[in-house]
């Protein structure tokens, strides 16, 4: 029989033999005996089906705990809890990781960071920075590049497993003040590095492949074994954790309309990569399914696939075949590889012991088989008999001992692979009792569990960053679901005394133009301008010969006020001011915590446009292969003046939505339009347009580029259909010169800093205001 009946299915099948044979009671009717032994019978089967339905369900949780690597009753307390995240666990895995992503961040550094480029990126005194606590200021360039150095030599020290501890802290302390300089560099990974590399810290992680552990010789089970070096199981669980919310927290951020209706990513898959794609499928449709759907549903569930043994490998080669893609579609640096590296610690923890003993078995298999060749060689005829008469034997002899290695390797195997004591084992157990620091411990784990998972979506606190979408891009995890297109950007700088306005280029004193998304970086970016302004004023009266541009100088005064027009389309959507350009960012109030009162709302009432503008695009784009179009919204009674240069032709304005008045320079009377209305525009003029409708109003300029036009398109313009891969030679030198640099600033600052020898830095060219 497949189970054991019970006490009262025994007593049950008693009666019924009992009734059966009329041992012991009185004659019955035939009837009421049939009638009993159906009964019975039935009773019989029932408690049959409900015995293997708790059989069945048992063998369920056991496997579902087998797969999870713990019982359900180690989750029953806080304690037991504690003891199953201290269970001792095999390092090996964990020391690989810890050298992959070692080695992954001595390129950052001298790369992302900017260690090869730091004298253009911290080392101008006029350049504008944006940290996350205002009033922060880097330090002087020498200064900056002995903190770049000393996070490389950090670096260093996590691949090796030198001196860990100390390794770790040269390496996360320098980085995260690096971090907090200038938000202007955030990106989701940059933040990624910084936990990653400080939940390192926290682990025991130079308990493998290190050289302090080098005259051990501690890669095989055997060494392991008299060394018996084990980590608790916490190090595996925290950081599993953190690149298993990389992919979950991406996944859920791309389940909004935005991502799922396909506007985040448009034309990505005019790329290289995709080619394989457009044999079956066209490049909307690959848009649409592959770049959108496809890396919703990959982000959303990989994580789950790479914690379970049946799942891991398909989940490994999908991962694998993503992250390289990624590496040649964005200029991400080293984020692709660091996943790659780091995709192991999904895997058993012993796996790298496994893997050298397995190396080991084939070489002495091989090395013996050699020896036995050599033999055969030299030996006459009888005794070569006789050796192939003994080599079954001794490949036997062989092979035991290889297997009795392997179990040996088996028998150090981690927690995962240990099958878990049972409920009523515990109880015969003393377990062993939790300390309070063990308990400490994992609390900060679960708060770090909590932190993660809640700050993505605390934007509603830190209402101060917040632009058309909630919070900064860094710790969003908002990875590539929002496309910004900035078109125009205006910058005046007015003096109240003089009522004098100058216009100032959006590039100058800054390297990137992360600043026109976000109202606390214009603002800080204003102050900026004016600090450099009255810097450069007083620096010119004081220093320059030229009468005329100390003249100019002189008539400014230090009573300034700054106007930001940024004009950006996100997601597709039309063109449309971000800031109210006529808030002084000087004096405008602004908080962390509160709502930013001069970015203007997202016209989210013209989303569906986008399927209108999408069938003009193509109608426009049949005219000519020159032929392009521009669509803008405005607010009411706002204006845009625009200026059309001579590179542009048939250049025509027509409203879509609202009514404008149109009017250009030097024309005292307006045009009003409506919807459907065109006008032709003039070029080398400046011309206004005026929202004259209690609500916006919405039109397109279409033109030909001439410039273009006059090209010769199949030789000399670059095909923007498809971007050709990126050189592997030239990618090679290009790093080797970053390493070049990297090492020549290191002297210079070390010369600077001991000798007073005066640094040699690169410049930008800075434009005059």
């Amino acid at each position: 029989m497949f189970f054991e009946l019970d006490t009262k299915a025994k007593a049950t099948i008693f009666h019924y033999l009992r009734v059966s044979k009329n041992i012991g009671m009185e004659p019955t009717n035939s009837k009421s005996v049939i009638s009993d032994r159906t009964m019975d019978e039935e009773n019989v089967e029932t408690l049959k089906r409900k015995q293997f339905g708790i059989r069945s369900k048992r063998l369920s949780y056991e496997k579902f705990e087998d797969a999870c690597g713990f019982k359900f009753v180690e989750l029953s307390s806080f304690e037991n809890f504690v003891r199953l995240l201290y269970r001792p666990t095999d390092p090996a895995n964990l020391g690989i990781a810890r050298a992959l992503f070692g080695l992954c961040m001595i390129v950052d550094v001298v790369e992302e960071r900017g260690l090869a480029d730091i004298d253009i990126k911290w080392g101008d005194p006029w350049d504008c920075h944006f940290p996350l606590i205002h009033g922060m200021t880097p330090l002087s360039l020498p200064w900056m590049i002995i903190i770049y150095g000393a996070m490389w030599l950090g670096a260093f020290g996590i691949m090796l497993g030198v001196r860990f501890k100390l390794a770790c802290a040269c390496f996360v302390v320098p980085y995260w003040y690096i971090f907090l300089l200038d938000k202007s560099y955030w990106n989701n990974h940059t933040y990624l590095y910084g936990i990653v590399a400080t939940l390192f810290w926290c682990t025991e992680a130079n308990k493998y492949l290190s050289l302090s552990l080098l005259s051990h010789s501690a890669f095989d089970a055997s060494d392991a074994k008299k060394i018996k070096e084990t980590v608790p199981l916490w190090n595996y669980f925290i950081l599993r954790f953190q690149f298993f919310l990389l992919y979950f927290l991406a996944g859920l951020k791309k389940s909004g309309k935005e991502w799922l209706e396909g506007y985040s990513m448009l034309n990505l898959s005019r790329h290289w990569v995709f080619d394989p794609f457009k044999i079956f499928l066209t490049t909307e449709e690959t848009d649409f399914f592959i770049v959108h759907w496809f890396g919703f549903i990959f982000d959303l569930t990989v994580g789950f696939w790479m914690l379970f043994d049946k799942t891991r490998l398909p989940a490994m080669i999908f991962c694998t075949a993503f992250h390289l893609m990624n590496s040649r579609l964005f200029s991400i640096g080293m984020f692709p590889y660091v996943c790659l590296v780091t995709m192991p610690l999904f895997c058993n923890v012993d796996w790298p012991r496994t893997f050298y003993s397995w190396i080991k078995c084939k070489q002495n298999i091989l090395l013996s088989k050699c020896i036995n060749v050599i033999k055969n060689c030299l030996q006459s005829p009888i005794n070569r008999l006789i050796n192939e008469q003994t080599k079954e034997v001794t490949n036997l002899n062989e092979f035991d001992s290889q297997k009795a290695t392997m179990d040996e390797n088996k028998h150090y195997q981690s927690s995962e692979n240990v099958k878990p004591i049972d409920n009523s084992t515990m109880k015969n157990i003393n377990p062993k009792k939790v300390t309070k620091k063990q308990q400490f411990v994992v609390s900060m784990l679960l708060i770090h569990i909590a932190l993660q998972f809640f700050l993505p979506y605390s934007h509603f606190i830190t209402k101060g960053y917040n632009n058309w979408v909630p919070g900064l891009y860094g710790y969003s995890w908002d990875m590539m679901v929002h496309t910004w297109d900035t078109i125009l950007v205006v910058i005046r700088v007015h003096d109240n005394e003089s009522n004098e306005d100058r216009f100032l280029d959006p590039d100058t004193w800054v390297q990137s133009d992360r600043w026109v998304k976000h109202g606390d970086m214009a603002r800080q970016y204003a102050f900026c301008i004016k600090n450099n302004i009255l810097r450069q004023k007083e620096e010119t009266l004081n220093n320059s010969p030229k009468h005329e541009e100390r003249e100019k100088w002189t008539k400014l005064s230090s009573n300034l006020s700054i106007y930001m027009d940024v004009w950006c389309s996100l997601n597709g959507r039309f063109q449309q001011r971000i800031f109210d350009p006529n808030v002084d960012m000087l004096t405008v109030d602004w908080h962390p915590f509160k709502h930013v009162s001069f970015v203007m709302p997202l016209l989210t009432q013209y989303n569906s446009y986008r399927y209108k503008m999408n069938d003009i695009q193509k109608d426009v784009y049949s005219w000519s292969n020159y032929t392009d179009v521009l669509f803008v919204a405005d607010f009411p009674s706002m204006s845009l003046e625009n200026y059309i240069s001579s590179d542009f032709t048939n250049v025509s304005l027509t409203v879509l939505e609202g009514e404008v008045a149109y009017n250009e320079e030097n024309q005292m009377e307006s045009v009003t339009l409506k919807k459907g209305l065109s006008i032709d525009v003039k070029t080398e003029k400046f011309h206004r347009i005026k929202t004259i409708t209690p609500y916006p109003a919405c039109y397109m300029y279409t033109y030909t580029n001439q410039t273009k036009q006059k090209l010769d398109i199949n030789r000399q313009v670059e095909n923007t259909n498809s971007k050709e891969p990126f050189s592997l030679v030239q990618e090679l030198n290009y790093k080797v010169d970053s390493w070049g640099r990297a090492l020549s600033h290191l002297a210079n600052a070390f010369f600077n800093l001991v000798y007073d020898v005066p640094m040699i830095r690169r410049v930008r060219v800075r434009r005059q205001v």
